[in-house]
């Protein structure tokens, strides 16, 4: 398939700047992977759409503040997105500057902490922050949320709540796992009250999530590679809801992608690895039955998983549909649920 034919048509004005008043306040757009029929809902009715027998799989990961900004020694501005922690003064990072820096180049960032260029692994920087304070408390620190690039407004207040789940745990993210900001207590109760199981993986989400595709032969895309974990409770969990004859429900694509990366063999093995799955039309889904969703990009990685989910031709009628019932698209916006099509 060809880049184009993912792309379509989304006026500016529905791409959500900020979240809903309240998390659970969203719309919730429902899609049969099988027969294609949408209903237009809203997002506190997703307890009465799930069975008892059913299990929800949530990504447990925390965004980190991950945007630094400073100069280097010779004076030059510099912005640094950390896409990942590599230990207690190591990082992995995005360096923009007017020329790139050098290994051994000292970098001055605010609140007065000095780091080292390392060296470079492709188009990131091997980043040594120095002095005896660790990276996630620099970043607490001095760091600012990483909003995507979509959304235009400085990070506040609101933003560092409302863009992290309320089960966030596992520092990593650059990017929160947005189809759980959704979730409130009062929700995640309801669900509790019904009887309805739920675990958790961790994916710590990169910055690559939002890198544009630049190849018009999708099979030619690389993806970026991050870092996940699937439990072995969880993994208890799914084999128990597959024995009662229960879906699997994924909480965003994250979650789907560390659940179908564990188990590319065909059968889910538990434990820890790094995941470039890319997921396309005529991918074989061996966990997720139900995948719980924001709407995607244009062009997008996220958009063609979602296709390969539910079939090509329902995802394209179901975002025509969204656009004309003027649904929030992106971060911050609705969501959507979706039940896999059958092959």
């Amino acid at each position: 398939m060809q880049l184009e034919d993912f792309d379509y048509d989304l006026p500016d004005e529905l791409i959500a700047q900020f979240p809903a008043m309240a998390r659970s306040g969203s719309r919730l757009l429902t899609l049969d992977g099988n027969s294609g029929a949408l209903a237009d809902r809203q997002f506190v009715d997703l307890p009465e759409l799930v069975a008892q027998a059913d299990l929800l799989v949530f990504n447990n990961t925390r965004v980190i503040k991950a945007r630094l900004f400073g100069h280097k020694s010779t004076g030059g501005q510099i912005e640094v997105l950390v896409e990942r922690v590599l230990g207690e003064h190591e990082v992995l990072a995005h360096v923009r500057a007017s020329k790139s820096p050098k290994p051994g180049t000292t970098l001055m960032l605010d609140g007065g902490w000095q780091v080292e260029v390392m060296g470079r692994e492709a188009d990131l920087f091997v980043l040594h922050f120095q002095g005896e304070t660790d990276v996630l408390n620099i970043l607490e620190q001095s760091g600012r949320l990483p909003l995507p690039p979509y959304i235009s407004h400085t990070p506040d207040g609101v933003d560092e709540t409302r863009y992290q789940t309320v089960y966030a745990e596992h520092a990593g993210a650059v990017a929160a796992p947005t189809a759980g900001l959704h979730f409130d207590e009062a929700t995640l109760a309801r669900l509790a009250a019904k009887g309805v199981q739920t675990a958790f993986v961790t994916l710590h989400v990169g910055a690559g999530t939002f890198q544009p595709v630049r190849v018009s032969r999708i099979t030619e895309h690389k993806m970026h590679s991050e870092l996940y974990s699937v439990p072995d409770e969880t993994a208890q969990k799914i084999a128990a809801c597959r024995a009662r004859g229960g879906k699997v429900t994924a909480v965003g694509t994250t979650t789907l992608r560390a659940l179908e990366s564990a188990a590319r063999g065909g059968q889910l093995k538990s434990g820890a690895g790094e995941t470039d799955i890319f997921i396309t039309p005529g991918f074989h889904f061996n966990v997720v039955d139900r995948l719980l969703t924001n709407f995607h990009l244009p062009k997008s990685t996220l958009l063609m998983l979602v296709s390969a989910f539910a079939g090509f031709e329902h995802m394209r009628a179901a975002y025509v549909h969204a656009v004309l019932q003027r649904y929030r698209f992106f971060s911050y916006g609705d969501a959507m649920l979706i039940d896999r099509q059958q092959t």
